[in-house]
């Protein structure tokens, strides 16, 4: 009786062992993963913070081309590339076809 009780001791040591053993690995390659996500996503936060900061300067740039289209000198600038206009004061020479 007393070599049953030990056999059925051992292996219910035995049992709980392989089960403690399973979740060690379970959790072993949990973390693992999680660990590779977490490096995933800091390349995608550090990507993204790239992308604010391209997008901030690209307002700055927005911001300062918005003033300068307000400015007299863009006014004229357009007139005289897309319009032809000239000042009064000026005068306008253009090349000969004649080669």
């Amino acid at each position: 009786m007393r070599k049953r009780d030990r056999w059925g001791n051992r292996m219910a040591l035995i049992g709980i062992t392989v089960v403690v053993l399973s979740l060690a690995v379970v959790v072993n390659l949990k973390g693992a993963s999680l660990k590779e996500k977490d490096l995933e996503y800091q390349v995608k936060e550090e990507n993204i913070l790239a992308q604010k900061a391209e997008e901030e300067m690209r307002k700055e740039e927005l911001e300062e081309r918005k003033i300068y289209v307000q400015t007299k000198q863009y006014i004229e600038e357009v007139a005289k590339e897309k319009l032809g206009l000239v000042n009064p004061d000026e005068i306008l020479l253009k090349p000969s076809d004649g080669r």
